[in-house]
């Protein structure tokens, strides 16, 4: 096992990385940067290195510095986290040339499965199925217009090594796609540095669901279950749920060996994510693979009982699984809400800020994931989530009135949060009664 671990991200899953290894006996060091300086995760782990200014391109982008407080601290590890580095093959190859264990996939893997055309073409060649795209790289807006008209409206533009959201952008006729095409890219070379693109078919208003794979070094291959992360916002996800109303027993078993199919055929080692477009029809169709962890992880964990961080630390130890298939059992039903400082009534624009007065529930089946506290300010640098609220109850209605009761509670004071909005929407009876889809807050006009 490690003896020390370099954490190179920043915010609440960083500070989620800091005490799984606190509980493993791991010392930890975090990066920060200069806005950065009094983070929570500055304070929780055991060293502290700054790596730049405030600018995410000059700090946690920055892999030369990173691996620098890595050698400097002798941390033997490098845990990415989600967002900045941690689908990036070239670090990913830096840490494997210096002699440091990168925790996630290798880096011929998550070059091969962060591209999504040819992520898509490995699915097929498996078997799995999938949406028609381009089966290569894009690179300008005449070469994607071609493929667009031949496969028909609406399709989907994305940033082939992106996700979170960013650089996609759905493009209904032929007169809207350069315009479309060329925002999208502009997104994805700010946000990844990469203007490649993909361009697929567009499935109307499907369901999103993913199942998270655990996979060690030793050839076990094992899913946890569906996340349903259908209610989102231009692509963002804002609610998790696990398990899905809309996943039976036998299309679980379905997905989930599919799932683990597509793991095995690419030699996937570590935590990773497939996610499927699930239409009206229970049609499941391969979308990505993320080679990380995901934000919504948690939901998966209340109601597994895994621990997916450890596990990931003990893959890259080269340790087996702590489980087995047969293990996972989903009890009850969870949920997350990501709560963000953002503007709803605004067009959700960022509201960065200190914050004042701060209350954060507990109880039976509540579970909280943050880097806040008070008196801390949320830097206009980075992404706006203040913190991810996770309820556990026996049925999906339970936790449904665990989360409106949960977030009753909740108080941010000092800057303006999405707390109304996402307690509004748990109200809607088409959400209550299961009636979601990746075009829900449009279609509502939320």
């Amino acid at each position: 096992m490690f003896n020390k671990i370099l954490i190179a991200n920043r915010g609440e899953i960083a500070v989620r990385i800091i005490r799984a290894c606190r509980e493993m006996g791991i010392k930890t060091v975090a990066v920060y940067s200069e806005a950065d300086r009094d983070a929570l995760h500055t304070q929780l782990a055991d060293e502290a290195v700054c790596i730049g200014p405030a600018q995410a391109a000059d700090s946690y982008l920055d892999m030369e510095k990173i691996i620098s407080a890595t050698i400097i601290t002798k941390a033997e590890a490098i845990h990415p986290g989600f967002g900045f580095l941690s689908e990036n093959s070239r670090f990913a190859t830096l840490c494997e040339k210096c002699n440091i264990k990168f925790i996630g996939p290798d880096a011929a893997l998550i070059e091969s499965l962060g591209n999504k055309s040819e992520a898509k073409n490995t699915m097929q060649a498996a078997g799995v199925p999938v949406i028609p795209g381009t089966k290569k790289p894009v690179y300008d807006w005449q070469e994607g217009l071609k493929f667009a008209d031949e496969a028909g409206y609406p399709v989907i533009v994305k940033a082939a090594l992106g996700g979170g959201g960013k650089g996609m952008r759905v493009v209904s006729s032929h007169d809207e796609f350069e315009h479309e095409f060329l925002t999208a890219q502009r997104e994805s070379e700010s946000a990844f540095g990469d203007g490649t693109m993909y361009i697929e078919k567009y499935i109307v208003n499907p369901r999103h669901i993913e199942f998270q794979i655990l996979a060690d070094e030793h050839g076990n291959v094992i899913h946890l279950g569906e996340r349903d992360c259908s209610i989102q916002r231009r692509h963002q996800k804002l609610i998790e749920e696990s398990p899905s109303v809309a996943v039976d027993a036998g299309l679980r078993k379905r997905m989930g060996e599919t799932a683990v199919r597509a793991a095995k055929t690419v030699g996937y080692k570590n935590a990773g994510t497939i996610e499927f477009l699930l239409d009206k029809d229970n049609n499941f169709y391969f979308m990505e693979m993320n080679t990380r962890i995901q934000v919504e992880h948690g939901v998966t964990e209340m109601v597994t009982g895994t621990d997916i961080v450890k596990e990931q630390i003990r893959i890259a130890a080269g340790l087996e699984l702590s489980y087995r298939q047969e293990d996972i059992v989903i009890r009850g039903h969870a949920i997350e809400c990501r709560i963000n400082a953002e503007d709803a009534a605004h067009n959700f624009r960022p509201c960065p800020g200190t914050i004042g007065d701060i209350h954060i529930p507990g109880g039976n089946g509540i579970r909280i994931d943050t880097a806040v506290y008070p008196g801390c300010t949320i830097p206009p640098y980075y992404d706006s989530m203040i913190m991810k609220v996770v309820v556990c109850d026996r049925d999906r209605q339970s936790a449904i009135n665990k989360m409106i009761s949960t977030l009753g509670e909740v108080v941010i004071d000092g800057l303006t949060t999405n707390l109304d909005f996402m307690y509004e929407l748990l109200h809607e009876a088409d959400y209550r009664n299961g009636r979601i889809d990746t075009g829900y807050i449009e279609r509502h006009n939320l």
